[in-house]
């Protein structure tokens, strides 16, 4: 009987934890540089870019969990461009396959149902440097969110 106690005063802080925590490399980038972001259930950094002048904003994440690869710890910087049925994006795969060969950081994926430029870095870049791939990330995919559906600003 006594057991139990001691184990509901094991798993209680555990309860209270989130579900997803961030990664405070990540934070500490994101603050030394300004960038306003918030942790999303799947503890991925949300940030939102705006570009005023155009009226527009674009939502990009940066992985809250890096991988390794050979040694090599990987992050994900990604932003989503389009929606796969709804933009008709099947019928431009190629194009976009051929798109991703010129573009000298990044590529086009498809997640789900979603369309996304990725870039996959070394998580060792310095806050300049994520806050840059943040920025090309979301030029990228807001460029290709308003060939793909105009003037529509869903992404």
């Amino acid at each position: 009987m006594r057991l139990i106690p001691l184990v509901l005063a094991c798993l209680l802080p555990l309860a209270i934890l989130p579900a997803h925590a961030g990664d405070a490399s990540v934070e500490s980038r994101l603050d030394a540089r300004g960038i306003k972001y918030e942790i999303d259930g799947d503890g991925d950094y949300k940030v939102v870019v705006s570009y005023k002048a155009e009226d527009r904003t674009q939502l990009v994440f940066v992985s809250g969990a890096s991988e390794s690869i050979q040694g090599l710890v990987v992050r994900e910087v990604f932003s989503p461009a389009g929606k796969v049925g709804a933009d008709a994006i099947a019928g431009k795969a190629l194009e976009l396959l051929n798109e991703s060969r010129t573009l000298k950081i990044g590529a086009w994926e498809i997640a789900g149902d979603v369309l996304y430029f990725v870039i996959k870095l070394p998580d060792s870049v310095d806050a300049t440097q994520l806050e840059a791939a943040i920025d090309i990330a979301a030029e990228t995919a807001d460029n290709k969110e308003i060939e793909l559906s105009g003037d529509k600003d869903a992404l």
